[in-house]
């Protein structure tokens, strides 16, 4: 396993990340491309706080009664989250806002309990309700509205790709990522304030526009007609 020296960032892992894990061999290739990379993210173990909850123990009790007891093997012995009001409240919060539906209540508490705890990471395969990129905005609002930092929700592969790249952070090249750092450092060292790239742009606006490029405004019109003088 991976060994880190510094404080470790903690890692709630959800139930399907579990499943995989200790899932038999299947012969469907996205389902074995999962598989792999779900056991790749264990090896990380050491370099994160790997934390479940009592949400988790349960849902993965269900089922076969093998399979369940390797899923419960894998988490025996992680930290468990306490359960809490609060956890209960920003359960319902998420709920009442169409965050998470009513009837996967279940999965709005995985949420919510990460959440709460200051979880940094929550890793999931569950594209459906948590790993959703059309609900993650409004999850954020309803976290920050309750007083909670959300927690990053993610898969294991983008675990895996911060986790490689922490390793490497020494020695690692990327040549076209330090290429863009170049050309960026060189734009920005044109300009000494943001008035001055926004006069630049401006400029480039008006000579392309000049040129016929075609531009499009989708940003809509801010009311500052609340705003004190």
């Amino acid at each position: 396993m991976i060994q880190y020296s510094e404080i470790k960032p903690k890692l709630y892992v959800e139930t399907t990340v579990v499943s995989y894990l200790v899932a038999r061999p299947s012969n469907d290739a996205s389902l074995v491309y999962r598989q792999q990379i779900t056991q790749q993210l264990w090896e990380y173990a050491n370099a994160y706080e790997f934390v479940v909850s009592d949400i988790v123990i349960s849902e993965i009790l269900k089922g076969d009664v093998w399979a369940a007891q390797r899923r419960f093997d894998v988490v025996a012995n992680l930290t468990i989250l306490d359960l809490s009001p609060d956890v209960d409240k920003l359960t319902q919060d998420l709920i009442d806002a169409g965050a998470v539906p009513h009837q996967a209540r279940s999965d709005a508490q995985h949420i919510a309990f990460a959440a709460v705890n200051s979880i940094d990471y929550l890793v999931s395969w569950n594209y459906k309700h948590i790993v959703n990129e059309t609900k993650r905005q409004l999850i954020n609002e309803v976290c920050h509205a309750a007083g909670f930092q959300s927690p990053n929700i993610c898969t294991p592969i983008e675990i895996i790709e911060e986790a490689q790249m922490r390793e490497k952070v020494d020695t690692y090249t990327d040549a076209v990522l330090e290429e863009c750092y170049r050309m960026k450092e060189e734009f920005n060292a044109q300009f000494n304030s943001v008035k001055e790239l926004s006069d630049y742009l401006k400029a480039e606006n008006k000579k392309r526009k000049a040129l016929g490029w075609k531009y499009v405004s989708v940003a809509q019109p801010h009311d500052n007609s609340h705003e004190k003088n």
